[in-house]
């Protein structure tokens, strides 16, 4: 049994790993930290666990084996280094770093340790990117020349159900995240097109501030590459009705894939067909488990972690000078 302790609920999804590690049959959760301490007391005793009010003190513990990140975004190094080093594997929420320096010291602290460190980048496991990867590898578009990836919600819309949106206060503190609509949900629709084309030679972004928030509540970033492929990620907390949505255009055809509901088609010379979606491979924080039970490194996850938070720092230099970044001056 592997025992897991929550570090922080500052993070929206931490009661979604919260429900993950409770439901997974070799994962128990032993503990509760959390940087504001009377939210950290108030998840551990509806968990029914102790509550540390020093993370030291919990890191120390040997009754812990493990833990879950999802202290605020500035707060990652910190967190996941003091973890690495009292040798606890290392689940969290992306980005694992909001700059490409504090991500390869937590890479070096987990190397050093000997630990599991998995991100969470749940649709690399979705079925549809399977999908899509296979129609790429086997020709059917033919040399990608666009991708399109759109992550969107009105999570900062300001109704009379939610005077000040439904996103917490925090996630609009620069300092805490790093940025905005696009290092957070963003995230989803960067790693998808990194995936998609690898990293690109420049990266151009757009932020607008609909809410007049002090972080970007509406935002574009376009990828380019050297043989003039393009990806256009897109992210926003200010769109009631937006469909996630992947396209990838070639030389010979295009894909769509939109949700809800998950549609996949391709167009042919008679019209657009739907393809079959496969099955899901397991979420982040299954695989992380299964990492750990068989004493193995999540590279591929890593890697794509790091060249994540390359890009969206790239993305936000960009924005903030508004200028094309190239993104070789961000990987060391």
């Amino acid at each position: 049994m592997i025992r897991v302790a929550m570090l922080s609920y500052w993070h929206v999804h931490a009661w979604d790993y919260t429900r993950q590690a409770q439901s997974h049959p070799d994962v128990t959760i032993g503990a509760v930290w959390d940087e504001t301490p009377n939210r950290g007391r108030a998840a551990a005793e509806k968990l029914g666990v102790p509550f540390y009010e020093s993370l030291n003190d919990l890191l120390v513990s040997a009754e812990i084996d493990a833990v879950i990140v999802d202290a605020p975004t500035s707060m990652h190094r910190d967190v996941m280094v003091a973890a690495a080093r009292a040798g606890k594997h290392i689940f969290t929420e992306k980005v694992l770093a909001p700059t490409l320096a504090e991500v390869d010291q937590i890479i070096a602290a987990t190397d050093q340790a000997n630990v599991v460190l998995t991100v969470s980048l749940p649709q690399l496991s979705a079925g549809y990117l399977r999908a899509i990867d296979d129609l790429i590898a086997g020709g059917v578009l033919g040399d990608v020349t666009l991708v399109r990836t759109r992550m969107a919600h009105n999570g900062a819309l300001r109704t009379e159900q939610n005077p000040d949106g439904w996103l917490p206060p925090h996630f609009y503190d620069p300092e805490q995240c790093g940025g905005g609509a696009m290092i957070d949900l963003g995230c989803h629709p960067m790693y998808l097109a990194h995936h998609i084309l690898g990293l690109p030679e420049t990266v151009s972004a757009q932020y607008g501030f609909v809410t007049g928030r002090a972080v970007e509540d509406n935002a574009v970033v376009t990828l380019s590459y050297p043989n003039g492929a393009i990806a256009v990620v897109e992210a926003g907390f200010v769109t009631p009705a937006s469909p996630f949505t992947v396209e990838v255009h070639g030389t010979h055809t295009s894909l769509v894939y939109t949700a809800p509901p998950p549609v996949l088609r391709v167009r042919r010379a008679d019209g657009w067909v739907e393809k079959e979606i496969p099955k899901s491979s397991p979420l982040p924080f299954a695989q992380w488990v299964d990492h750990i039970q068989r004493g193995v490194r999540h590279t591929a996850n890593i890697q794509a972690a790091r060249a994540l938070t390359m890009l969206m720092e790239a993305a936000n230099r960009s924005a903030h000078t508004r200028r094309q970044v190239r993104i070789d001056s961000h990987q060391s």
